[in-house]
């Protein structure tokens, strides 16, 4: 459960998200899946009075939390309540993320309309990273991801678009567009998905190191063989 967390609040420095994710933790006795799935908004609202990260304020993690205590109780799981909306025959995660904060949103409609802006949509064009990002570390199995999740396949997720790894993709040829939005998404991972039909996201991991760290990738000629 905490991994939803993170993913939603993934922005700015890592050391001040991990203290965030610290302070998140101990307001829920360090229990995160319990205190959500037992949550009362009119008896706990009170432990996460104060909580603030960026534009994230102690009001969205209230409804959040009410919100996806609320999907546990109707599904059991978000592993579960994902699949729900994921037809046997998608190509992508796509449906699965759109469906979620759909009924997310619609499980009570007392919530601020602020709550959204941290549920991002492709139907709405975003690029969904954080989701993206969260879909990833539960369906991969590896060294960094941690493989959890049934019934999405590998072969489904898409590519976390940031400017890190947007960067790389951009001097390496594989998308021309301006927009950091779900088209860009769907055509850099289509690129990937050829190469590794089976775990397209793999290669993530090459794209956000390098322009993290701001290396630069090997020079390409024009019909896409390396120059070295």
């Amino acid at each position: 459960m905490i991994g939803f967390y993170s993913a939603i609040l993934a922005w700015g420095r890592r050391e001040t998200l991990l203290a965030k994710l610290e302070s998140l933790c101990e307001r829920m006795d360090y229990r995160p899946y319990h205190f959500v799935l037992g949550f009362d908004i009119e008896r706990d609202s009170p432990r996460l009075d104060g909580f603030v990260h960026r534009t994230f304020q102690a009001t969205d993690a209230v409804w959040l939390t009410h919100m996806l205590s609320m999907t546990l109780r109707r599904h059991g799981s978000l592993n579960a309540a994902f699949v729900h909306h994921l037809p046997p025959d998608a190509l992508h995660v796509g449906p699965a993320i759109d469906g979620f904060v759909d009924e997310l949103v619609a499980l009570d409609r007392r919530a601020p309309h602020r709550v959204r802006k941290h549920l991002a949509r492709p139907a709405a064009g975003s690029a969904c990273k954080r989701l993206a990002m969260y879909l990833r570390w539960m369906v991969r199995s590896g060294p960094v991801d941690l493989g959890l999740w049934v019934g999405v396949s590998p072969s489904q997720l898409v590519l976390p678009l940031d400017v890190h790894s947007r960067r790389m993709m951009d001097r390496l040829g594989l998308t021309t567009r301006r927009a950091n939005d779900w088209r860009t998404v769907e055509e850099v991972t289509a690129h990937c998905r050829a190469l590794c039909p089976e775990d397209p996201v793999r290669y993530d991991f090459a794209f956000f190191g390098p322009g993290a760290a701001g290396d630069e990738p090997p020079p390409y000629s024009s019909d896409g063989t390396s120059t070295i």
